[in-house]
């Protein structure tokens, strides 16, 4: 499968099913709104699969034309697209991660892994692992580390800070996340960030509920 999830085997209607159980944040909750009537239409014009509405979408004269069909009209496609492109979330950079060693950031740099897309398939399995840590000198559990950071990135919305965090409370892989109780991990998160003033405010239980699901969809890979 690879570090992102395929889009092209996710069918319009699979996608449909998707938003009328999602938890969405309140700026999105207009993607719930005609679902059938808007889903329909893009069938109706030979969509198949979210690879194909993300293409159609990124063409200004395609977006231009869908923003004059009624039912597509306004905000809508707009924000279609932004929920979209979050399923394929941006690699995180290895040297962002706090607690990762500048000597470790060096010493993959020289093999050309900068971030955690590029470090997904040299981890994947204990063998690759193994080869990876014997190619770069870098001991076994900064790999496994490592590996479990790149594991988390591939969830939507999940950037270095909070892969940390995940990973400190102990829920360091897509699987452990995909089975996490949202109540319990939204008081969990919380009471870490405020006794160690990660960042200002708190992470609402929606966002969990939406981590969590998020993770449900991510292909388990990793070998541990």
């Amino acid at each position: 499968m690879g570090y992102y999830i395929d889009l092209e085997k996710i069918t319009i209607d699979d996608y449909r099913t998707k938003l009328e159980s999602a938890y969405l944040p309140p700026s999105r909750m207009i993607l719930k709104d005609r679902l059938d009537e808007r889903f329909g239409y893009f069938e109706g014009i030979g969509i198949k699969n979210v690879k194909g509405l993300i293409q159609i979408l990124k063409k200004k004269d395609k977006f231009a034309e869908l923003s004059k069909v009624d039912c597509l009209s306004g905000d809508y496609l707009t924000i279609l697209l932004r929920e979209l492109n979050s399923t394929l979330p941006k690699p995180n950079k290895i040297a962002d991660f706090t607690g990762i060693s500048k000597d470790t950031v060096g010493r993959l740099e020289k093999v050309d892994i900068k971030n955690t897309e590029k470090l997904y398939n040299k981890v994947v399995t204990k063998s690759d692992r193994q080869k990876l840590a014997d190619s770069t000198g870098i001991n076994d559990r900064d790999i496994l580390e490592l590996t479990k950071l790149t594991d988390l990135s591939r969830i939507k919305w999940v950037g270095v800070t909070f892969a940390r965090m995940l990973y400190e409370l102990g829920i360091d892989t897509v699987e452990k996340a995909s089975k996490s109780d949202p109540t319990d991990l939204h008081a969990k998160i919380n009471q870490l960030n405020k006794e160690k003033g990660i960042f200002k405010g708190q992470i609402g239980l929606n966002d969990i509920k939406i981590f969590v699901n998020a993770a449900k969809e991510i292909p388990l890979e990793i070998e541990y």
